[in-house]
């Protein structure tokens, strides 16, 4: 019997958004997919050696992915350069490069399958995916066509669920098992907030401080870019008189101003790496708009340094201010019902004693 083959998907960068079509892509080419483990300090420590220091945290989490996917004895591992998802829609430069980020800091031999996505050259998901079937040897277009076609059934599933509310985990992992399931109702939260965060950033436990399962233990209701329709983040991103100029603008920009329009959330929490340069981009307009609009806003600054104690507390501290101040609102309101009586009471005192 022949050994299946196998190919590495480091769990890190387009992982977190993308994971559920590689998967059905490979498995329908026969491929049995290897994960790299989930995020640990080792991992981050060992990726940390290989880059020069003021290399992003995002980038230096993904190469200890790849370095514990050659610990695991996996020889084939999946580097795709995503350029740009449309015209002139741009990934950072660390992104669309890492191909030769891991070409030049890993210093052992593995096959990496290393295919462009690059829409503004016209290099759109059929040619990204020929281009992958092709670095594995496979040139029958049928059968590229069929593991496309499974690919999209899973992230399609992956994506309808997540907007329905399913959390990110599950979401994944009934997508790649073939389950589908939407959450019909929406736990209502004394307060809610949206996180404007990149999926690498805000899903990996390690990385996020396991940020989601603090806020819910606070109870508090939080929103993602995975719950807004790419329609509706473009939409909001048109609202507030911004262009989409980066790739993941839509989990970020898009999906905070959705929330901030609708007037959903209480606040927003902005999610970034320390030096992630659209990041610092698109949180400064989020911030501006926020200001205006009198929404809380706090921005949490993560990199392999910072500490869970002062993250906590950071949290703890904004979702207390956001009690405060809802608390506040609904005492005003409450007394603006009862304002007419007493203006009529008042008016009523007045005419008496004048006349």
């Amino acid at each position: 019997m022949l050994e299946q083959k196998k190919i590495g998907i480091p769990r890190a960068i387009s992982y977190y958004n993308n994971y559920p079509f590689y998967y059905g892509f490979f498995s329908e080419l026969g491929f049995e997919v290897i994960l790299s483990d989930k995020t640990t300090t080792g991992l981050i420590n060992n990726g940390s050696e290989c880059v020069v220091s003021d290399t992003c945290l995002p980038i230096k989490v993904y190469v200890g992915h790849v370095l514990n996917l050659l610990d695991k004895g996996c020889d084939t591992i999946f580097v795709p350069s995503l350029q740009s998802t449309a015209h002139k829609i741009n990934n950072c430069s660390k992104v669309r490069g890492l191909p030769e980020i891991i070409r030049n800091v890993v210093n052992r031999r593995f096959n990496m399958i290393e295919p462009t996505l690059d829409k503004t050259e016209g290099i759109g998901i059929k040619e990204f995916c020929k281009d992958i079937a092709n670095q594995l040897k496979i040139y029958d277009n049928d059968i590229i066509n069929l593991a496309m076609k499974k690919g999209w059934q899973m992230y399609d599933n992956f994506v309808q669920m997540a907007k329905s509310g399913i959390s990110h985990q599950e979401a994944m992992q009934n997508a790649i098992s073939g389950k589908f399931s939407l959450k019909n109702i929406d736990v209502v939260k004394p307060l809610s907030v949206v996180i404007m965060g990149h999926g690498y950033n805000l899903f990996d436990e390690r990385i996020s401080m396991n940020i989601l399962k603090k806020l819910e233990k606070m109870g508090v209701k939080v929103y993602t870019g995975l719950n807004v329709s790419r329609e509706e983040a473009m939409d909001a991103i048109q609202d507030i008189g911004e262009i989409q100029y980066w790739a993941n603008e839509l989990d970020l920009t898009g999906a905070a101003a959705y929330y901030m329009q609708k007037r959903k959330v209480d606040g927003i929490i902005a999610l970034s790496a320390f030096g992630c340069g659209p990041d610092s981009l698109m949180v400064d307009e989020i911030q501006y708009h926020a200001k205006n609009k009198n929404i809380p806003m706090i921005v949490l600054t993560i990199d392999e340094h910072t500490g869970e104690a002062g993250f906590i507390t950071r949290l703890e501290a904004f979702v207390d201010m956001l009690i405060r101040k809802k608390r506040k609102l609904i005492a005003e309101k409450a007394n603006l019902k009862h304002m007419p009586e007493k203006i009529n009471q008042n008016k009523e005192q007045v005419f008496l004693t004048r006349a």
